[in-house]
């Protein structure tokens, strides 16, 4: 591949993720994205699905090809859905249970992973480059976005109207773009986040750990273990390729060098055969974080992924986290680009996200107390209680069955406050199931749902309840109507946008018939009621977007959670 390092005789030029066709770089785009890991080649693909014409840069000429990030979940991967990710694009290995096991007391603990949720398997893992690649393969002749590799930022002036970034293209040679929006995906130590002077605040652990990743492992596993020796844990875990790793917590005294030495590393995976036999792809000693900053954006300027939150590994939501960030940031910008939404929706990133994730990194350091308590008393009581709690039946299944785990569902954002008697619940994630068409076509309901804003008719057309200047309003802001009906229910079904529900996953487990949802972009609920007041449910919703539309006169303003979030 041909990087923008070695064009020196060339004019400014851009490269193709994986093809090295060179072109001339932007001077002007959409958005400018910082980093092209996963999350901001996940955020380009999704900017792109919206038609926002995008420049993608990093400093480093290739994927970094040592495993990092190992878990997904079916919320993750339902986020690569929406950004084009079919099954299969790239290897995953589906995890049918995580176990905890202490040296004194056996089975502690364990969390049922096995079957899917949404369409998707409960938990996976994964081999990092290979998601890299299959990201990056999906914007390989995008006419939407270009990538430059090998170009690093080296500083912007954000305006009111837009922002001009400084690039450098290396031996000496400068390009500078103005970007209507720049995002920061540059990782932990992101130059982003240092140049709009957020701090980062959180928890170092003092503890170290060594990462060990290998392939043909004599004795493989099929599931995750926790070892929660005080002395020294070892969560362990498979991955796709027939790789394994190992985290081993360092004990006092204990250094880098000595650690990462072929002895050590023998001894260390004694217990599951010969190193001799095996292939050693990475081995590190890391520190561990648990950190966030005050604010995921300032002015024209956002954070992501790990530039924005650093989450302990203990519950494998570190990458999972940033897909989120990209779902939940990508249709606000391209809406406010494309003119279908006020610029004030963008502030609601922070005010929706940094609770979620906050939340899940305490929910990490729980964890990381149960898998490393600091002396053998503390383990034993520690291990013990949950043993005890494992007795009483109700609480037993709550934690098997990922009860502990912080929902995705906003107290406060861009919906429409309140509740109603079905199931749904405005500011979460609508569910995902299998439905079919009249032409027998049978896929998972987001791929029906389009990229725009959805509304649902559940057993009903809703669309017909529009009047005429709510519906042209409604399709000018890249609305779509469509109807889920009970299985077998296909009489009066329309075609094209009629389907059914063939695993009963809306009705009438969530909602009854005659009910509509309206569904933002990332498959948030924004609003819900009757089928028969569609345009008060579209308008209103219209509303909160500040999307253009004149309301009847006399009609009251919608009650909405869309408060600009304190620092």
């Amino acid at each position: 591949m041909e990087t923008i390092a070695q064009m020196s005789a060339r004019p400014d030029g851009c490269v193709d993720p994986l093809r090295g066709t060179v072109g001339a770089l932007p001077s002007v785009v959409d958005v400018l994205v910082v980093g092209f890991g996963p999350v901001g080649a996940a955020l380009a693909n999704l900017l792109a699905s919206h038609g926002v014409q995008v420049l993608v840069i990093d400093k480093a000429t290739d994927i970094f090809m040592a495993p990092r990030a190992i878990a997904l979940d079916n919320e993750a991967l339902r986020i690569l859905q929406l950004a084009g990710v079919a099954e299969g694009d790239f290897e995953t290995l589906a995890i049918p249970y995580v176990r905890m096991r202490s040296p004194a007391l056996g089975e502690f603990g364990k969390a049922n992973t096995l079957g899917s949720l949404d369409g998707h398997p409960k938990l996976v893992t994964f081999y990092q480059p290979d998601l890299e690649r299959c990201l990056r393969s999906r914007l390989a002749g995008c006419g939407h976005v270009q990538t430059a590799l090998g170009v690093s930022l080296s500083g912007f002036q954000a305006g009111q109207e837009f922002v001009v970034a400084s690039l450098d293209l290396g031996q000496g040679r400068t390009h500078s773009v103005q970007a209507g929006y720049l995002v920061g995906a540059d990782g932990a130590s992101s130059l982003v986040r240092q140049l709009i002077g957020q701090e980062f605040k959180g928890k170092t652990f003092v503890e170290d750990w060594l990462i060990v990743d290998a392939r043909n492992v004599p004795r493989p596993i099929d599931h995750v273990e926790f070892n929660c020796d005080h002395r020294r844990p070892t969560p362990h875990m498979p991955a796709p390729g027939g790789r394994e790793r190992w985290e081993f917590m360092l004990r006092p005294g204990e250094t880098r060098e000595d650690m990462e030495s072929e002895a050590r590393i023998r001894e260390l995976l004694a217990p599951w055969g010969s190193v001799d036999d095996m292939v050693i792809e990475r081995k590190a000693v890391y520190r561990f974080h648990a950190r966030t900053v005050n604010a995921f954006s300032q002015g024209r300027v956002f954070l992501a992924g790990d530039a924005a939150h650093i989450t302990p590994p203990f519950v494998g939501q570190g990458l999972v986290a940033g897909l989120r960030d990209a779902a939940n940031l990508s249709w606000k910008l391209a809406w406010v680009i494309r003119g279908r939404a006020a610029a004030q929706i963008l502030e609601t990133y922070d005010q929706e996200r940094r609770p979620h994730v906050k939340a899940m990194i305490n929910f990490a350091k729980l964890m990381g107390k149960l898998v490393m308590p600091r002396n053998g008393g503390l383990a034993l009581f520690t291990h013990g209680l949950m043993r005890m709690v494992r007795l009483v039946p109700q609480l037993r299944a709550h934690f098997e069955e990922l009860g502990l785990k912080p929902k995705n569902a906003y107290s406060r954002g861009l919906f429409v406050k309140g509740r109603t008697r079905t199931r749904l619940v405005r500011g979460a994630v609508i569910a995902q199931g299998w439905v079919r068409g009249c032409d027998g076509t049978t896929c998972l309901s987001d791929n029906v749902l389009g990229k725009g804003l959805t509304l649902i008719g559940f057993g009903s057309d809703a669309g017909a309840a529009l009047d005429n200047e709510t519906a042209t309003a409604f399709a000018a802001a890249g609305g779509t109507v469509v109807q889920i009906a009970h299985r077998g229910q296909r009489l009066h079904l329309a075609p094209g946008g009629s389907w059914e529900d063939l695993d009963g996953v809306f009705l009438p487990r969530v909602v009854s018939v005659g009910w509509a949802a309206v569904i933002r972009p990332d498959r948030t609920i924004l609003h819900d009621g009757p089928a028969t007041e569609a345009s008060r449910l579209v308008r209103e919703s219209l509303a909160l977007l500040g999307a253009p539309i004149s309301a009847p006169v006399g009609a009251p303003a919608p009650s909405v959670a869309l408060t600009v979030p304190s620092a």
